[in-house]
């Protein structure tokens, strides 16, 4: 799990989940950054109604080779052959192509004053800042996020060059299409509106050479066209169309727009904006906004942009594998509802032939009542509306389950925020859980985290938030594991988070080899615990009940403190840390063992109560054998009897030979630690009653020369020992055989695959992995079996 193109390895910043890393049953997870590169490259724009860029999306290249056409029909009509320039650009961040604007062409397009007026808008509104390399003067950027660098790189590349900014000014150099030439352009900054999760827009307000006092705005579509002027709407039509095309390619969209100011409305928003900023109460940002709000109206459309964020390397074969484990996955973002759908299909958590259930408020009868302007009739259609679609959503449900037919559910923002409310979040969850994929968009931070704590409450079962922004930190709170993703967007996520990894494939061997390994580890060691101490103190209670409760200890003091600490602890600590039930090759051959951790088979009431009755009949083996064959015959040579000292000296050799034993049947990967600590526990144990034996009468008291005068020269000791070992032990083997050949577990099976050899034989490795492929889980394996049902 080591990234080495960015050198960052995978880090465990807490240590007390790594058990329920293998009992996650729902993982809700970020899209940009997380399933996505999160690098993005200036694609497509629509300017004016006119549609530029014959770059060639990921999301396209999987639909056309799907349909086993390599040739892309693009909405201006022409025809693109896909090559392999598509897939690298020259320029980072750039992979813009269309002859009609690139190398000052766009002078002599229709609306040459609106392209300008575009990309200029692209070079100003930002935040990004200019570095110089002083030995070949190329300029680079560093900005917030990387579509504001994309943005800027493609209005560079463009002819609209930013090159410097100060607190209050901001220069260009653009191509002149009067003159033909590169002319500097000086721009004063006079207030930069800035971009959050809320607003999903940002503003700067520049005054220009001429002396315009200009808004230059760029955001959602969510937004954007509910701020634009009537007059500003010319190519309203258009653009939807284009950013709808755009969204099916699976890219990212914003709305660029402008307005002209007056001196005296610019004055009087500086004065209250001023006065907002200089505030001091609680709700400060709420008044910047609400001045924002007011001057970030009666747009004028400019038209709209296109990136592409591609997906992660190896992103669905790790969906597919985590389906295919049984764990549902949930993706939360902030994309429009088509991008997320298409990237969805991409990254295979959708497929062909799934029916999608989606919930939205995008209705003629809401439209029409926000035209109205009453708030709360929207807000009351609205709930209705979202309650209808969940009821008929679960009714749809309901009525395919029998045939188990697979259902995506798509949410977006709006809904979302009535889906969560009280009366309403319950039914929400029972739909989502019945569906094999869930998609919110337009998502906010806290609707993420608010959608995690509804599934980690709503299930009871263990969950898990993946992101690597700043937005997604509630949601990595929320869960019961946070996994940040160590990506461009800071180390917010990161430092939120309880393991941070480098890139979302990781996730299959963090959950499907070590998750299981650690839970398999520590529900074993904890069994194992409950049975070597009962083992080992149920002697001690069969002895006082032996002796009608006299109070008088079996074994030596010091016997009864080092048990746990010398003679059974080392197995068991080496087997929490390097046992393995099967390799890691077979945890992701066959997906479905991570099951048996959801499930809590291994650490089941069953399971922890057969484990203490081994204890318990292990410990009435050892005492009444060993208090029979010791009772009313001669010890030795000489005659005499066993004493208290010889019994219990005899029964704790038998503790420590089975406890030890014990977990050496227990353990499926042996290593050479294993058994140095086996035996040398074993083997200690005899060291340590003769160093022990040979200190003073006074320190050793009742061991006192024991094992070397009465037990180590008696044949009756080793014989009773090897007769009750054997004994006690035997139960446990004739079970763990019996089960193992006839009734098998999942991961028994697999160990048996391993023993026989048949990991090379396809038929049998296929009928076994056939369990793992459920109707409605999700990935191109369940694509390939729907397939073929059909």
């Amino acid at each position: 799990m080591y990234y080495e193109e960015a050198d960052k390895p995978a880090h465990a910043r807490t240590s007390n989940l790594n058990e329920e890393l293998g009992q996650v049953d729902t993982i809700l997870s970020d899209k940009t950054g997380t399933l996505t590169c999160n690098s993005m490259e200036f694609i497509k724009c629509s300017i004016a109604g006119t549609a530029y860029g014959r770059g060639v999306t990921e999301v396209e290249r999987a639909i056309y080779r799907k349909k086993g056409s390599p040739v892309v029909h693009e909405p201006n009509g022409l025809n693109h052959i896909e090559d392999s320039a598509d897939v690298n650009p020259a320029i980072k961040g750039f992979n813009f192509k269309d002859e009609r604007i690139m190398n000052g062409n766009w002078v002599n397009e229709p609306r040459a004053d609106v392209i300008q007026k575009f990309f200029r808008l692209l070079a100003i509104c930002h935040t990004a800042i200019p570095e110089v390399d002083e030995e070949n003067g190329n300029i680079s950027y560093e900005a917030e996020s990387p579509d504001e660098a994309a943005f800027v790189i493609a209005a560079r590349v463009l002819g609209f060059e930013f090159h410097n900014r100060t607190q209050t000014s901001i220069s260009l150099h653009e191509l002149d299409p009067v003159s033909g030439k590169r002319v500097n352009r000086l721009f004063k900054l006079l207030n930069v509106l800035e971009f959050d999760s809320s607003r999903k827009r940002m503003s700067v307000i520049v005054r220009d050479e001429e002396g315009k006092l200009l808004l230059l705005c760029k955001g959602a579509d969510s937004v954007m066209f509910e701020r634009l002027a009537k007059g500003g709407r010319d190519f309203e039509e258009d653009t939807r169309e284009h950013m709808n095309e755009y969204a099916d390619a699976g890219l990212r969209t914003l709305v660029l727009a402008y307005r002209e100011l007056s001196e005296n409305e610019y004055e009087v928003f500086n004065e209250k904006m001023t006065e907002a900023k200089n505030s001091v109460s609680a709700d400060r940002e709420t008044l910047i906004d609400e001045v924002a709000e007011m001057i970030e109206r009666d747009l004028i459309l400019l038209g709209a942009t296109a990136v592409e964020d591609k997906l992660q390397n190896g992103v669905p074969d790790c969906i597919d594998k985590l389906a295919q484990a049984g764990i549902k996955l949930w993706v939360l973002t902030g994309d429009k509802m088509e991008t997320a759908i298409n990237i969805g299909y991409a990254c295979s958590l959708l497929r062909q032939g799934m029916k999608q259930i989606i919930i939205n408020i995008d209705t003629p009868e809401i439209q029409s009542l926000e035209k109205t302007g009453d708030k709360d009739a929207v807000i009351k259609a609205s709930r209705k509306s979202v309650m209808e679609q969940i009821v008929s959503g679960k009714a749809q449900v309901s009525a395919l389950s029998a045939i188990s037919e697979a259902f995506a559910l798509i949410i977006d923002g709006k809904s979302l925020a009535y889906a969560l409310e009280d009366d309403m979040k319950n039914s929400f969850l029972e739909l989502a859980i019945g569906c094999a994929s869930v998609i919110c968009c337009r998502s906010s931070p806290k609707q993420k985290a608010l959608v995690t704590r509804l599934v980690k409450l709503g299930t009871g079962k263990t969950t898990l938030a993946i992101g690597d922004g700043a937005n997604d930190v509630g949601m990595l709170q929320e869960a019961d594991i946070g996994i940040g993703i160590s990506g461009v967007e800071g180390m917010q996520a990161v430092m939120s988070s309880d393991v941070a990894i480098a890139q979302f494939r990781y996730l299959e061997r963090l959950l499907l080899v070590h998750g299981h390994w650690c839970y398999r580890r520590i529900s074993s060691m904890i069994c194992y615990f409950f049975y070597k101490n009962i083992a080992f103190g149920f002697t001690i209670f069969l002895y006082e009940a032996y002796t009608s409760f006299s109070a008088q200890p079996a074994y030596n003091d010091w016997y009864l403190t080092l048990f746990n600490v010398f003679f059974s602890s080392l197995p068991v600590i080496a087997m929490g840390v390097f046992d393995q039930d099967v390799s890691a090759r077979f945890c992701l051959q066959f997906p479905l063992l991570y099951q048996e951790g959801v499930q809590n088979v291994l650490f089941s009431w069953r399971r922890i109560v057969s484990w203490m009755f081994n204890g318990f009949y292990s410990a009435i083996i050892i005492f009444f054998f060993c208090s029979r064959a010791l009772e009313q015959q001669a010890f030795n040579d000489e005659g005499k009897t066993a004493s208290k000292d010889i019994l219990g000296g005899t029964m704790y050799t038998c503790i420590v030979w089975v406890v030890n034993l014990q977990m050496a049947l227990s353990i499926s990967y042996f290593t050479l630690i294993q058994h140095i600590v086996i035996w040398g526990t074993i083997a200690f144990w005899y060291v340590f009653q003769l160093a022990y034996g040979a200190l003073p009468a006074s320190f050793s008291t009742d061991a006192y020369r024991v094992f070397v005068e009465a037990l180590a020269p008696a044949p009756s000791y080793w014989f009773i020992t090897l007769f009750v070992v054997i004994a006690t032990l035997t139960p446990y083997f004739l079970y763990s055989a019996i089960q193992m050949r006839f009734f098998p577990m999942y991961h028994e099976m697999i160990q048996w695959i391993r023993h026989e050899g048949l990991s090379d034989d396809p038929l049998y490795c296929e009928m076994v992995r056939q369990r793992s492929i459920r109707p409605t889980t999700v990935g191109f394996t369940a694509r390939r079996a729907a397939s073929r049902r059909q």
